[in-house]
C-alpha cells in the first residue's frame, strides 16, 4: 500500500467511485446524489490536502480536509473526512490516510481537525477516538436520508499544541 498526494485530474473518478455507495446506500454521507468525477475534480482543486492510499496501482482509499467555517477566526480548524473501499476496510488504510493527513495539516499550521459522524457508526467513532479525537457533540435529528432523521457527532482532535499569542497563518508551510 502506498499513501501519496491526490492527482486530481487522475485521481477524480476513482475517488468518486470510492465514494458513491456511502452517498447511495447509507446515511453516512448527507449528499442525496453521488458526485461524477467532474465534480469530484472540482472539489479536489482547493487548498487543502486530499491524499489517496494505493494498492497495486488502485485507488483504494482516500482522505482530505476542507473549511471548517466561514468566519475568520475559524480559519485554523479543518472538517476531515475518510472514504476507503468496503473492501479493503479494517486493514489499516483508514489510519494511515489520516495519520499522514494530521501531518500535512499541521505542518499547515492548521490547529484543530473537526469530524461529524452520522450515527450510528461504531466503527467511524472507534477509529476516530483510536486517532486522539474527543466527541464534543451531537446534533440531535439534524440531517434526514433514507426515510429516517439521523444524529451527528461532532468530534475534535489538536494537530499541534494551542500556544499563546497571534499563530502563523493557516495554509503556509
Amino acid at each position: 500500500m502506498r499513501i501519496r498526494s491526490a492527482d486530481p485530474a487522475g485521481d477524480a473518478a476513482a475517488c468518486a467511485a470510492i465514494y458513491a455507495p456511502f452517498v447511495q446506500s447509507t446515511a453516512i454521507s448527507f449528499e442525496d446524489e453521488a458526485p461524477d468525477a467532474a465534480q469530484m475534480l472540482e472539489r479536489m482543486a482547493n487548498r487543502y490536502p486530499w491524499l489517496v492510499a494505493e494498492d497495486g496501482g488502485q485507488v483504494v482509499g482516500f482522505a482530505y480536509a476542507s473549511r471548517h467555517r466561514d468566519r475568520s477566526a475559524y480559519r485554523w480548524a479543518v472538517d476531515v473526512a475518510i472514504y476507503v473501499d468496503p473492501q479493503r476496510q479494517r486493514r489499516g488504510l483508514a489510519r494511515a490516510l489520516y495519520e499522514e493527513l494530521f501531518g500535512l495539516l499541521s505542518e499547515q499550521g492548521f490547529r484543530v481537525a473537526c469530524a461529524g459522524i452520522t450515527l450510528p457508526n461504531d466503527a467511524s467513532v472507534a477509529l476516530h477516538t483510536k486517532l486522539g479525537f474527543q466527541l464534543v457533540g451531537v446534533y440531535r435529528r439534524i440531517g434526514w436520508k433514507l426515510g429516517a432523521w439521523h444524529d451527528v457527532a461532532w468530534y475534535q482532535r489538536p494537530l499541534m499544541a494551542a500556544k499563546t499569542g497571534p499563530p502563523r497563518e493557516p495554509g503556509s508551510a
